[in-house]
């Protein structure tokens, strides 16, 4: 868990597991870039389409629940450690 919070690329996890992180990055940082390529990246390390669908969900409430929490201007709990 420890390499995986260091750096994700590194760290010693499936290629299922990097592409998935490498999508939900994607689609986090630049959503309007997605092509139908990150999609067949998931499809070839044995993704289906639905588990596409769900990590698609997964992220995009993540962004969306981190927003109305910044725009409320929620604070994280204390014992949440801040970002390096």
């Amino acid at each position: 868990m420890a390499a995986v919070e260091a750096d994700w690329r590194s760290a010693p996890i499936s290629d299922q597991r990097r592409a998935m992180l490498g999508y939900a990055i994607r689609l986090t940082t630049a959503p309007g870039e997605v092509a139908e390529s990150d999609i067949d990246a998931l499809r070839t390390v044995g993704f289906s389409d639905r588990d596409i669908l769900d990590i698609a969900e997964v992220t995009a409430y993540y962004a969306y629940a981190n927003r109305i929490a910044d725009g409320l201007g929620i604070t994280t709990e204390p014992w949440i450690p801040d970002k390096p």
